[in-house]
């Protein structure tokens, strides 16, 4: 869930991140314009994903973060600067071009914006009716509805002599395994997920062990399993000041999360198709998220991977 949106003289847009935000789109932007070039010389139809493209813009006032729920926001950095308007990851995906002269510049043949929010819906489809994106417009597909559903409806289809892109950036811990499956079963997708570490599971996991059945649903169905228990948390014995056995339970550590996450990808992609995650932290230096790319067809993968690390690399 966004912050509350802001009206402008160009439409409505999302209030959140900082400079957080800035470095995943900057990302973004910059393996599209790599993987278009990659493809240019390929019989390929190409498309970029969004499966939760909010509004087109966005604006930078206050970092999310989220409440164990996932689905509430609390306060915690804000600032009294005004609020600067920016694009977000939808319109950076229609502005994507690869290299060339403008005529030549290779840009996706399609473009999917998938939005929960109605009011968020008709800011995307008011994208087409915008100058700069009047030449796109008969490219451009707004779904309205449940992003999990809508992405596993559009894995379900024949992906031969089709390849796409897909940014899954969610307001919380939305996002289904079930779901980052489909995707990957296409083999011709390829990944951006953000994955609510420090505001997300690290928060559902107490320090007792003792987790309320609703948060242990949820992160079943992000990881995907009910094995991560095991992984999560580590019974120590340690002899007292008396030299009697003390027992206590230890907690992972964010790297120990967000390592078994990243193996976990690795068992549904390509062996050589996950990148090394990057680390997406607030003003205190504190993580938020992991920005994880994974590869979806085999032989691009390594080629893909190359490129995702060496963007990454200023995120480690």
């Amino acid at each position: 869930m966004a912050m509350r949106s802001r009206a402008t003289a160009k439409g409505k847009a999302h209030s959140f991140g900082g400079d957080w935000t800035s470095t995943k789109l900057d990302v973004l932007a910059k393996y599209l314009a790599k993987y278009l070039d990659a493809l240019k010389n390929q019989p390929f139809k190409t498309a970029y994903i969004d499966a939760f493209a909010g509004t087109g813009y966005r604006t930078m006032r206050r970092e999310r973060e989220e409440e164990p729920t996932g689905n509430l926001l609390f306060p915690d950095l804000a600032t009294d600067e005004p609020q600067q308007l920016l694009d977000g990851s939808a319109r950076l995906a229609l502005k994507a071009r690869g290299s060339g002269a403008p005529e030549d510049a290779p840009r996706f043949h399609r473009f999917i914006f998938i939005e929960r929010d109605a009011k968020r819906c008709a800011e995307l489809v008011a994208l087409k009716s915008e100058p700069e994106f009047a030449a796109l417009a008969a490219d451009i597909r707004v779904e309205q509805g449940d992003a999990n559903a809508e992405i596993q409806k559009i894995c379900a289809k024949n992906w031969s002599g089709h390849r796409a892109v897909l940014f899954l950036d969610p307001y919380g811990m939305q996002v289904e395994w079930q779901t980052i499956e489909a995707i990957a079963k296409t083999k011709a997708i390829d990944l951006w997920l953000l994955f609510p570490l420090g505001i997300g599971v690290s928060r559902l996991l107490t320090r007792s062990g003792e987790i309320p059945k609703g948060w242990r649903t949820r992160l079943d169905k992000l990881l995907g399993t009910t094995n991560w228990y095991d992984e999560f948390y580590k019974v120590e014995h340690k002899a007292d000041l008396f030299g009697n056995d003390e027992e206590r339970v230890v907690k992972a550590t964010n790297e120990t999360i967000a390592r078994y996450f990243n193996d976990r990808l690795k068992t549904i992609f390509p062996a050589n198709g996950v990148a090394e995650p990057g680390i997406l932290r607030n003003s205190s230096n504190n993580p938020l998220y992991l920005l994880c790319f994974a590869a979806g067809n085999d032989r691009g993968a390594p080629i893909a991977v190359k490129i995702a690390n060496h963007i990454l690399k200023e995120t480690r």
